[in-house]
């Protein structure tokens, strides 16, 4: 019968929008579907996506933990759409797709609603989720935000092994005469590391200075200059107190950053001059003729100068260094343009891609604990912090910039889902194992009073913070 009422309800709804649609009264309901259908779509299906792993990760552990788990579902409120396993679990597709959960069998529930577990066996109805040893229980509720960080790894690792590594170096192209590292940090200076942290993409600089937010006291800057590498010290007094600052920290320092490829050869076009000179994938050029090379522009603008001319470059080799002629051919494209027959940047082995995913999870998920307690302190801005609405555009602007985009987007948020539920908030699976920790020291549960108040406690903090995040939306867009 609830099924039959709910697809009435959206028949009605249909005819009502087409009806408004023909006779032009439409604007405050039609517009946002057709003006943000595409956001809409983005944002179900990435929300659909990390939620449906996440409660997978609880479902899958409390079957091997022989828990009896109730349903299933994929989005919430009513259910349109259910089917049951040979276990007797109920997987469900409901109404409302923002969330999702798994309903496992407790002794609460067997008091409290004996009606729904009436069809359970003798076995089932023993291993209940309370009947479980702490560990096990533990398991369960681990394995929620666990499951998003192993998303988030299959998504990196997806990503790396499908794209070029750019060997990309900052590089300083200018200090402005009011940086706090005037004469420490010089243009031409190559940023290789923040406090022992090996930085390459601008990714990389913002998000460990941001680190720094609020931060008084000495960040370590490694430059290569020339040849030389130095260590700089910056003594900083509550670095980046802004959210401006925050938003550009590499401006807040004074610095202008440009992110160049290094002189590394990725492929070597077949037919080429590069081929027929026998040069190989991670060959670095280090000088060709008497000009030194210190990025792949150089090479390319080298090249492009000398046409139908043989030049002699220098490479770096496992090591060796070797001396090879080659003649540069005439560009098919532009007239008196050489051209050499390489593409810069390296592909990643799968070995490679997986390493570099595990770090990039775990490297983000640090970042992300570091800014939420910044938050917290007053040490960094609320004002970029995005509700429903933002993530809905996120997904949206993601997904038409191109699948991977979208994709890499899924893996952040993802890492934000993993680290938010292992927060100590009740009603998250990190407050959940907080109240299993103070169990284990108290040996016993606490009161069923005291948990229904902390329950409600941090139902009401969730609330909040979902409240201000959404202002935060809706505040961009006034």
């Amino acid at each position: 019968m609830k099924n039959i009422k709910i697809i009435i309800s959206g028949i009605i709804a249909v005819g009502a929008i087409i009806f408004l649609y023909r006779t032009g009264n439409y604007d405050f309901i039609l517009d946002p579907i057709i003006n943000y259908g595409g956001y809409i779509i983005a944002f179900a299906v990435l929300l659909g996506v990390l939620v449906t792993i996440h409660e997978f990760g609880h479902f899958i552990v409390a079957r091997m933990c022989k828990v009896h788990v109730q349903r299933f579902s994929i989005g919430m409120g009513p259910v349109f759409y259910k089917k049951y396993d040979k276990y007797g679990t109920e997987f469900a597709l409901s109404a409302v797709p923002l969330g999702g959960y798994v309903s496992m069998t407790t002794n609460k529930l067997i008091e409290l609603e004996p009606d729904s577990v009436k069809d359970l066996t003798e076995e089932q109805l023993k291993n209940t989720f309370d009947s479980k040893p702490k560990w096990q229980r533990a398991s369960i509720m681990f394995a929620g935000p666990l499951a998003n960080f192993l998303l988030s790894i299959f998504i990196f690792t997806a990503i790396f092994l499908n794209t070029i590594d750019l060997q990309r170096v900052p590089v300083i192209s200018n200090v402005n005469d009011s940086s706090l590292v005037t004469d420490e940090i010089v243009a031409n200076d190559q940023l290789l590391s923040i406090n022992g942290t090996v930085v390459r993409e601008r990714k990389d600089v913002n998000l460990e200075l941001l680190s720094y937010a609020g931060y008084s006291g000495d960040i370590n800057f490694l430059v290569k200059r020339e040849s030389e590498i130095k260590p700089i010290t910056l003594k900083v007094n509550d670095f980046l107190p802004t959210t401006e600052s925050q938003n550009d920290p590499a401006k807040y320092l004074g610095l202008d950053i440009e992110y160049k490829m290094q002189p590394i050869i990725g492929e070597v076009l077949p037919g080429g001059p590069a081929s027929e000179a026998k040069l190989k994938p991670n060959d670095r050029v280090l000088k060709i003729g008497d000009t030194n090379i210190d990025y792949a522009d150089d090479i390319q603008t080298v090249v492009s100068q000398n046409p139908n001319t043989t030049l002699e470059f220098t490479i770096e080799r496992n090591q060796e260094q070797l001396e090879e002629p080659i003649k540069v051919n005439i560009s098919s494209n532009e007239e008196n343009v050489g051209t050499l027959g390489v593409r810069f940047g390296t592909s990643r082995t799968f070995i490679q891609s997986l390493s570099k995913g595990v770090f990039e999870t775990y490297n983000l998920s640090v970042k992300t604990i570091q800014f939420i307690g910044k938050m917290l302190t007053g040490n960094m801005g609320t004002e970029n912090l995005s509700g429903p609405i933002g993530i809905a555009q996120m997904a949206g602007n993601t997904a038409q910039a191109g699948f991977l985009p979208f994709m890499y987007l899924m893996a952040l948020l993802s890492i934000s889902l993993g680290v938010l539920n292992l927060l100590p908030i009740p009603v998250l699976d990190g407050g959940q194992l907080t109240l299993l920790g103070i169990e284990a020291v108290r040996g016993k549960p606490l009161p069923e009073k005291a948990e229904n108040i902390i329950y409600t406690g941090g139902a009401v903090l969730v609330g909040m913070l979902m409240i201000f995040a959404i202002f935060n939306d809706i505040s961009r867009f006034l």
